[in-house]
């Protein structure tokens, strides 16, 4: 079994040595899992997160138009406030 060496940060933190991610297919950003059986721990690439997730599954409803959601939402304050400002 091939071992390799790295050094823990004061902060708990460790790098990921290139051969190894490599070896786990592991890209920036993306998640690991650590799997402790006993006195042993694996690295093992996540198998299911939100990032990974994304676009599986195809939207009821397209899109929506949040220029036109912002402006319906302001228009709707500005209705409010100008009501509160009428009742004084």
């Amino acid at each position: 079994m091939k071992s390799i060496m790295t050094t823990m940060t004061q902060r708990g933190q460790v790098t990921v040595p290139a051969e190894v991610r490599r070896l786990l297919g592991l890209r920036p950003r993306e998640k690991v899992t650590f799997a402790i059986d006993g006195e042993s721990v694996q690295l093992l690439p996540a198998a299911y997160t939100i990032e990974s997730a994304f676009g599986s599954v195809k939207p009821i409803h397209r899109p929506e138009d949040f220029k036109e959601l912002s402006r319906r939402a302001r228009d709707e304050k500005a209705r409010r406030t100008l009501k509160k400002l009428r009742s004084r």
